[in-house]
């Protein structure tokens, strides 16, 4: 089994949360305000650089205005 970083369900998971920001009419920057972090981290988990975890999911999630659970459904549609 490949790393789940590499695997293409990630790289589809990374796309999809740039996809639901940019709907959301948000920047990296603003993201990254509303997470407390800086923009180099909304950068690197969708461009893959970066794994992250459930709970870290969930947060982005709510910043980019959706739930953990619609984007699962939107992963698993796809």
């Amino acid at each position: 089994m490949e790393k789940s970083i590499y695997s293409a369900e990630y790289r589809e998971l990374c796309r999809i949360l740039r996809e639901l920001r940019r709907e959301a009419g948000l920047t990296q920057v603003q993201v990254a305000e509303r997470l407390g972090v800086p923009q180099s981290f909304v950068s690197k988990y969708e461009t893959g650089e970066r794994r992250l975890d459930v709970i870290e999911l969930k947060h982005i999630a709510s910043a980019i205005e959706t739930d953990i659970h619609q984007v699962l459904a939107i992963l698993r549609a796809e």
